[in-house]
């Protein structure tokens, strides 16, 4: 079993091959492939590549599912005495990829 742990968007995701996750929006458009070069460990089996900080001439390639606004956050503050009420809310852009491959 092949896996690896990158780091995408400021945030750390353990990954293997075909499997989706979902990050904070990278600025890419849906069906476009891309990869990134910050992986910190691959693990193949009874080998292990532990990165100082990232692996040598690896890298993961992904393709952009989607992306979209997630759930809404509603945020509300009250001061007690003084009647001070505000309310807002908060939706954070998400991008849904596809881990095609695990180069090492």
């Amino acid at each position: 079993m092949k896996y690896a742990v990158i780091a995408i968007a400021g945030t750390q995701f353990l990954i293997e091959e075909n499997q989706s996750i979902t990050v904070t929006e990278l600025g890419l458009k849906e069906g476009e492939k891309s990869s990134t070069d910050q992986v910190l460990l691959i693990v193949d089996g009874d080998k292990t590549q532990v990165g100082i900080p990232t692996v040598d001439k690896a890298s993961v390639e992904f393709e952009v599912l989607k992306n979209y606004l997630g759930d809404k956050t509603k945020i509300f503050r009250y001061k007690g005495k003084s009647r001070y009420r505000k309310a807002s809310g908060f939706r954070a852009h998400l991008t849904d990829i596809k881990i095609l491959k695990i180069n090492n």
